[in-house]
C-alpha cells in the first residue's frame, strides 16, 4: 500500500500563487498570432489582444506573466516597441527562426495584455518584465522602469503620458537579464554578479512601487553559480536580490535528440518522468546553497523557466520551438507543481515554458480556433493551491527503476484554503497499472467532497484541431473510503487527481 500522511495542523507557510504563473516570449507563434492579432484583425480581440485567450488564461487565475524573453529579451531594446506602431523600427530576431519582428507588440500591449488578464476585484497578473543586460546598458533599464512606474515630472514619465499612457502601471517584477551564463552573454558568475549589483543600483522604486529584483540564477545543476552569486549578493550593503532565477528543462533523450513529443515508447515515458523528478533535487541542493548565506530565506528561488523540452512537430520551423502535448505533459507538470508547492518556503515563483504554441504550452492556437492542451487542465485543477496554507507530506511510495535509478510512481502536495477546505494532488507516472493509496490525514476530522481528475487511455493521447479534445478534465469516480482519519482509494494509471475534502 502506498502511503501519504499529510498535517493538517502543521501548516506553517502559504502556497504563491505566483508558483502558477507563466512565460511567454517573442519566439515562434507565442506572441503574434497567439496573443496578439492586431486591432484590425477579424479575429475577435480587445485592442489587438485575443479575447480567447485571455478568457481561458483567467479561468485558471493567472497570476504573472514574464516577457519578452528568454533569449530575446536580452537583444531586446524597449523604446523599438513604443510609440505609433507603424513607426516602429523593424528587426530580425536572430535568436528564434531569422524571422522579421517588427515591434508591433512591445510593452504597452504587454502591460495592456496583463491588464485584461486581471479578474476584477481579484489579485491581478502581474507583468513580470526581464532586462537586457546582455547588450544593453544600465541607463536603458533604468529608464524602462522610470517609463512604467514613475508618475512625476521626468523626460521617461512625459514621453509614456506622449504614447497614450497618463498613470504609471506600476510594475513590480523585475529581472536583471537572462541566461547570462549562455545566450545573455556567456558570462562567468563572478562578471555577471558585479553586473547584477551595478544593474541593480538603477532599477529604482518610485513612489510606493518596490521592484522585486530577480538575479540569472543557474543553468540546472550548476551549483556553484548559485554559491558565487549569494557570495557577491547578499550582504548588508543592501541591493541584494530579491530572487534568484532557475532554469531547468525536462528532455527525456539528449540536446541534439530530445525525442518526439507524441511518439515515444515505455522506455521515454518513464525516463521523462525520472528528469522531471529531478527538479526536486535541484531545489533541494540550490536552497541548502542558499540557506548558507540567506538562512532567514529573504531571498526566494524562481524557477521562472521549466517545462517539457522535446524536437519540433515535423514541418514547422525548427527555430520556433511548436511541440506537440500528451498525457506524458500533464503528468510533467503535475509533478513540477507538487514539487513547487513542497518548497514553497523558498519558491515563491515559477514560469512555464511557454504558454502559447511554444514548448510545454498550455494554448495552442490556429488561426481564429483555439485549444486547450492537457497541461492547461492540470493548472486548472492545481489553481486550488494558489495563496492557500501549505500542508506538509509525507509520501511512502512504489518506485519505478530507471536504468540505474529509481523514480516514485506518486508525488503529493496538499493546501488548505481560506474556506477551510482541504485540496490533496496526486500523480500516478505507472502506465498500464492502477495504484491503492491510504491517505493518513492528522490534525483534524474532514469529510470527503469529491475530486477532479485527468487521465487518458494511451500514453501518446493528445489534443488536435482535427480531431478534438481526448485528454481533458473529468470528475474523479474512484470510491474513496475512510475510517478513522484514513482515506483509501485507488489512483489510476497515468493521471493527475486532486481531491477535495473539508
Amino acid at each position: 500500500m502506498n502511503r501519504i500522511i499529510i498535517n493538517v495542523a502543521g501548516a506553517s507557510s502559504r502556497i504563491s500563487r505566483h508558483i502558477y504563473g507563466h512565460f511567454s516570449e517573442h519566439l515562434g507563434r507565442c506572441i503574434y498570432g497567439g496573443y496578439w492579432v492586431g486591432p484590425d484583425s477579424p479575429i475577435p480581440n480587445v485592442r489587438g489582444i485575443r479575447k480567447d485567450v485571455v478568457d481561458a488564461l483567467k479561468k485558471i487565475k493567472i497570476p504573472n506573466l514574464r516577457w519578452p524573453g528568454g533569449c530575446f529579451a536580452d537583444e531586446y531594446h524597449w523604446k523599438d516597441g513604443i510609440g505609433p506602431r507603424p513607426g516602429r523600427p523593424k528587426m530580425i530576431n536572430t535568436h528564434w527562426g531569422g524571422v522579421i519582428e517588427d515591434n508591433g507588440f512591445g510593452t504597452h500591449e504587454f502591460l495592456d495584455l496583463c491588464e485584461q488578464l486581471s479578474e476584477l476585484g481579484s489579485p491581478r497578473c502581474e507583468p513580470y518584465i526581464c532586462g537586457n543586460v546582455g547588450s544593453g546598458t544600465v541607463q536603458e533599464l533604468s529608464q524602462w522602469v522610470e517609463y512604467c512606474n514613475f508618475d512625476g515630472i521626468s523626460p521617461m514619465a512625459e514621453l509614456r503620458r506622449k504614447n497614450g499612457r497618463e498613470n504609471p502601471w506600476k510594475v513590480r517584477f523585475w529581472g536583471i537579464g537572462n541566461e547570462n551564463w549562455g545566450c545573455g552573454g556567456n558570462m562567468t558568475p563572478e562578471f555577471y554578479a558585479d553586473n547584477y549589483r551595478r544593474y541593480a543600483v538603477y532599477t529604482r522604486k518610485y513612489e510606493d512601487t518596490t521592484p522585486f529584483k530577480i538575479a540569472c540564477g543557474p543553468n540546472s545543476d550548476n551549483y556553484r553559480w548559485t554559491k558565487v552569486m549569494m557570495e557577491k549578493t547578499c550582504s548588508e550593503r543592501g541591493n541584494n536580490p530579491d530572487g534568484l532565477a532557475l532554469h531547468y528543462y525536462t528532455v527525456p533523450g539528449e540536446w541534439g535528440h530530445k525525442g518526439s513529443a507524441v511518439h515515444f515508447n515505455e522506455a521515454e515515458w518513464y525516463a521523462t518522468m525520472h528528469k522531471a523528478n529531478f527538479m526536486d533535487e535541484l531545489i533541494t541542493r540550490h536552497c541548502a546553497i542558499m540557506d548558507e548565506y540567506d538562512p532567514k530565506k529573504k531571498v526566494s528561488l524562481i524557477v521562472d523557466e521549466w517545462g517539457t523540452w522535446y524536437d519540433v512537430e515535423p514541418g514547422t520551423n525548427p527555430g520556433f520551438l511548436y511541440q506537440q502535448n500528451t498525457i506524458r505533459d500533464a503528468l510533467v507538470a503535475g509533478i513540477h507543481l507538487n514539487i513547487f508547492n513542497n518548497h514553497s518556503e523558498r519558491v515563491s515563483m515559477a514560469n512555464i515554458a511557454q504558454t502559447i504554441n511554444v514548448l510545454q504550452s498550455v494554448i495552442f492556437t490556429d488561426g481564429d480556433k483555439m485549444m486547450l492542451t492537457p497541461t492547461y487542465h492540470v493548472f486548472d485543477m492545481y489553481k486550488v493551491h494558489q495563496d492557500a496554507l501549505k500542508l506538509p507530506v509525507h509520501v511512502e511510495s512504489k518506485t519505478n527503476h530507471t536504468g540505474p535509478s529509481t523514480v516514485p510512481a506518486i508525488t503529493a502536495s496538499a493546501s488548505e484554503d481560506d474556506n477551510r477546505k482541504v485540496h490533496i494532488s496526486l500523480t500516478n507516472i505507472e502506465l498500464n497499472n492502477e495504484l491503492p493509496v491510504q491517505l493518513d490525514i492528522r490534525g483534524i476530522p474532514l469529510k470527503y467532497n469529491g475530486g477532479t481528475i485527468i487521465t487518458s487511455e494511451n500514453m501518446n493521447d493528445h489534443n488536435t484541431f482535427e480531431q478534438g479534445s481526448k485528454v481533458r478534465i473529468g470528475e474523479f469516480k474512484g470510491a474513496v473510503t475512510s475510517h478513522g482519519g484514513r482515506y483509501t482509494l485507488n489512483l489510476p494509471p497515468k493521471s493527475v487527481v486532486t481531491l477535495e475534502l473539508e
